[in-house]
């Protein structure tokens, strides 16, 4: 965070700070906060989408509804996300019935407000996405086939790698595993996560011997502990599967 804040100082260093700011500018900011808070400190998660809410009575921007409820959609899940000790637990392994469903319901609102206005944007695609995953009772009741859909949708607002990193993942589900794994060769494998979905994907296919390599490998390159020690345990699980 502390090296987030000095590239951020560096880059409005000699900018005057007197006159209304860039709208998308200061969405990526609350974004960034809210996802600092969402990994760690629940209290600046809930700050940023305190912000988003001022925000939001503020303007008439349908891409500030479409923060918002992508906040409050993965902010419904806060409680579930961690186990003893901040053990990482996947969303496939959440205990659903700790969901917020007041923060989901609002969320859910808000996009639907947004989405019909016909300005669509990155976070209100994101926001779509969310709102899918929290409407299942499980993950194999996901609409996945709506999430490619709206990834597709997202990658033509954004063309990043890490969307297309997780509809590949999204398209295993929807698909098989090796429509997903197809995807994902053709992406960078220096790309963030990617040896972990390889080794998801590789699992789903059955290949375990694969799976259990990749996941070690993946824990290896973590960036943080929660994540190495999740993927650690994956690692493990898949071994004594052999």
């Amino acid at each position: 965070m502390a090296q987030r804040i000095s590239r951020a100082k560096k880059k409005i260093d000699g900018q005057r700070l007197d006159r209304p700011g860039d709208l998308g500018t200061v969405l990526r900011v609350l974004y960034l906060v809210f996802n600092e808070g969402y990994s760690g400190d629940i209290d600046l998660a809930a700050e940023a989408i305190r912000l988003t809410r001022q925000l939001f009575v503020l303007t008439d921007e349908p891409e500030v509804s479409g923060l918002l409820a992508l906040m409050l959609l993965h902010h419904a899940r806060r409680a579930s996300r961690t186990g003893p000790g901040g053990r990482l637990i996947p969303l496939a392994s959440q205990d659903r019935s700790r969901w917020d469903t007041g923060l989901i319901t609002e969320g859910v609102s808000v996009l639907q407000a947004a989405l019909s206005r016909d300005r669509l944007g990155e976070y209100q695609a994101q926001a779509a996405i969310a709102a899918l995953h929290a409407d299942a009772p499980s993950t194999s009741d996901t609409d996945w086939v709506q999430i490619v859909e709206w990834y597709d949708e997202l990658l033509a607002l954004t063309d990043s790698p890490v969307v297309r990193l997780n509809r590949a993942v999204a398209l295993g589900e929807a698909d098989g595993p090796q429509a997903g794994l197809r995807a994902l060769a053709d992406l960078d494998p220096a790309l963030p996560r990617h040896t972990a979905a390889s080794a998801y994907l590789h699992e789903r296919a059955g290949n375990l011997p694969q799976a259990a390599a990749l996941y070690a490998e993946a824990a290896r390159v973590a960036t943080t502990v929660p994540e190495r020690d999740h993927l650690t345990r994956e690692a493990a699980r898949v071994r004594q599967l052999l």
